[in-house]
Order: structure tokens, then C-alpha cells, then sequence
């Protein structure tokens, strides 16, 4: 009898423990695809951690999978195609990767226009939100943002000045940055983050244009031993991200679902990912100091040099914007009023 009871006990606890473990099933199971190993930054201290409050925050109803280094195949310019699509659910990519596509964001890769990356990135998702609708409505956008300001790092070559760059091949993450070179008298070079260390091993490229923060986990400090930095009020440049979510993929969770995704979406999760990339950026930069590399800074009249050599950028994109039907001008006085903002804030 007793052994009956026991047999009977075990049969009811194995039958809770399967109802406990259905139940612990996710109702939904999303696919997050990017481009960078586990060990960067952007992986490591946003997109995981992301992945995981929205997990616990949906008492695990809903699964964040994450997929870094282009594991479910495509190269990184496709990667807002692919959540475009629903080929995946979630992507963190490059805006830049796809030249022209989101115009009015561009403002923010202007020389000089970005702070910090918290500043700037709390400023690009209002900015987003009300300027933007149009560029992103293919898409359920989750946050936009910067990196930190990026500086210069050489092969051989100390840049010590606006001079220094002529002639040499430079990499640049975007068309701004590109025109800007083009004026300095560099020969651009346009490639993905992660075929950079290749190219400066090859000669391919001789300076690239990188926050220290992507120097780090690419290993480009031993690769490119002088580094050059920016000392003014704005950094020398940046360039925008899109966190966004497929359409379908938001659109068919419940309301109480779609408020946790909303919950971790937009001006505070942009602010929070901002935080991220400067802090990042501390560390990343003491690997290259803790080499023994060189360190040269653009400050002073030279930086106001540059300042001014690179000012027609700012004009010739306010042109452009304006044939293409833009008011660039209220766009640029905008940006700057944000990044005022949340300086402040």
C-alpha cells in the first residue's frame, strides 16, 4: 500500500513538474540578428541585456534569441532588409550601411555635431520619433543611437594635423565623414567594422575612423598604433544605429506584451545604450594607452581649423537636403536644440 502511495505521489509530482514546464514556455520567440562577435561591447552590455529584462519583464512569455557575428547568414548592409522582411525579428545595425535610405538622420553624422554618446543618442530618438516616421515605417522602431564621438588611428603615419591626412587611405563609416576627408585631401575607403582588421594588416587602408569602443574587441590598437583624438565642445563625428523590431513580429503580440517591448523602447533605452558606449569607451581607449601607442590631440586653434576647413560639409548637405524637399535648416537647428536638451537634462 505504501508503495502504491508512493508510486502515486511520484506520478502526481512528475505530472505538475510537465504542467510547470509547459507552462514555463515562451509564448513567443524572437530572433535578434547582428553583426558583431559576443565579446563586443554593443553584445555584451546592450543588446543581452536587453534580451534578458525583456524576458523577465514578460514573466518569461516572451524569448529573445540572439544571433551576433551574421550567424543567420546576409552581410551587415542587409541586416534592416532582413527585419524588414521578417527574415528576423529583432537587428541592431548600421544606418550608414545603407547610403541614402534614412536621410534626415544624417544631421547627426555632420563634423562636429555629436557630444557623448548618452547625449547624442537621447537626442537622435527624439528626433526619431518626430521627424522620422516616414524613414522608419517599415519597421517598429525600438531606439535609435550613437556612439561615442570616434577618433583617428594610424598605421605608420602620426595625425598631428588636418594636413597629415592628404593622400592617405582613410576608411569612413558614412558619407559624411567621407565628404569631409575628400575636402582634407584623403582618399576614402567604405567598408563593414568587421573586414577592418584585414585591411590594415594588408596596407588596404592606412587610418580608420573608430570610437575606441569597436577598437577594443577588433584588436585595431595593435594594428593601428597612433591614435588621434578630438578635444573641443562636439566630437569629430559619429554615426546613428537602428534598434528596430519587425512590424508583424510586434504587431501580433497582446497589449500587456507590447507594453513591456514599449517599456524598453525609445528616449530612456536610448539614453541607457548611450551610457553603455561611454563607459565602454573609458576602458577600451587605457588598452591602447596601457601598449605604450602614441596619442596625438586635435585641440585649440588646430581643432577650430578643422572646424571651419570642414564647415562646407554642413552647407553642401543643407543644398542637397533642400532639392530633395527638406527644410535642412530647421532639421540642423532641431538636432543641435535636442543635444542642447539633454545636456541639460
Amino acid at each position: 500500500m505504501n508503495k502504491l502511495k508512493l508510486k502515486s505521489l511520484a506520478l502526481i509530482a512528475g505530472s505538475i513538474m510537465s504542467i510547470n514546464a509547459i507552462a514555463a514556455d515562451p509564448e513567443y520567440t524572437f530572433k535578434l540578428h547582428h553583426m558583431l562577435p559576443p565579446a563586443s561591447n554593443a553584445h555584451a552590455n546592450f543588446l543581452q541585456p536587453w534580451a534578458e529584462q525583456v524576458e523577465k519583464d514578460s514573466n518569461g512569455r516572451i524569448k529573445i534569441e540572439l544571433y551576433p557575428s551574421m550567424q543567420l547568414g546576409g552581410s551587415p548592409p542587409q541586416l534592416f532588409d532582413q527585419v524588414r522582411k521578417g527574415i528576423i525579428d529583432v537587428t541592431w545595425t548600421v544606418g550608414g550601411y545603407t547610403p541614402g535610405r534614412f536621410p534626415k538622420a544624417t544631421v547627426f553624422e555632420l563634423p562636429f555635431v555629436p557630444v557623448n554618446a548618452r547625449v547624442t543618442s537621447m537626442a537622435l530618438q527624439e528626433y526619431a520619433e518626430t521627424e522620422m516616421q516616414d524613414e522608419l515605417k517599415d519597421v517598429h522602431l525600438l531606439a535609435m543611437h550613437t556612439h561615442f564621438p570616434g577618433s583617428l588611428h594610424s598605421r605608420e603615419k602620426d595625425i598631428k594635423t588636418l594636413e597629415d591626412l592628404k593622400g592617405l587611405k582613410v576608411r569612413a563609416p558614412n558619407k559624411m565623414l567621407a565628404d569631409a576627408l575628400n575636402i582634407i585631401g584623403a582618399n576614402t575607403v567604405f567598408m563593414p567594422v568587421p573586414t577592418m582588421p584585414s585591411a590594415l594588416s594588408k596596407g588596404v587602408i592606412d587610418v580608420t575612423a573608430l570610437p575606441f569602443e569597436v577598437v577594443k574587441p577588433l584588436k585595431i590598437q595593435e594594428l593601428a598604433t597612433h591614435q588621434t583624438e578630438f578635444k573641443g565642445d562636439r566630437g569629430f563625428y559619429t554615426q546613428f544605429f537602428i534598434f528596430a523590431m519587425n512590424k508583424d513580429s510586434y504587431t501580433k503580440l497582446p497589449d500587456d506584451l507590447k507594453k513591456v517591448i514599449d517599456q524598453n523602447s525609445g528616449v530612456p533605452l536610448a539614453g541607457f545604450i548611450g551610457d553603455a558606449f561611454d563607459a565602454y569607451e573609458v576602458g577600451a581607449r587605457k588598452e591602447a594607452v596601457d601598449r605604450g601607442n602614441t596619442f596625438n590631440t586635435i585641440e585649440g586653434a588646430e581643432y577650430e581649423h578643422w572646424k571651419t576647413t570642414l564647415a562646407p560639409v554642413t552647407t553642401q548637405w543643407i543644398e542637397d537636403m533642400n532639392k530633395e524637399g527638406y527644410d535642412a535648416q530647421r532639421l540642423l537647428d532641431k538636432a543641435n536644440a535636442l543635444i542642447q536638451k539633454y545636456q541639460n537634462f
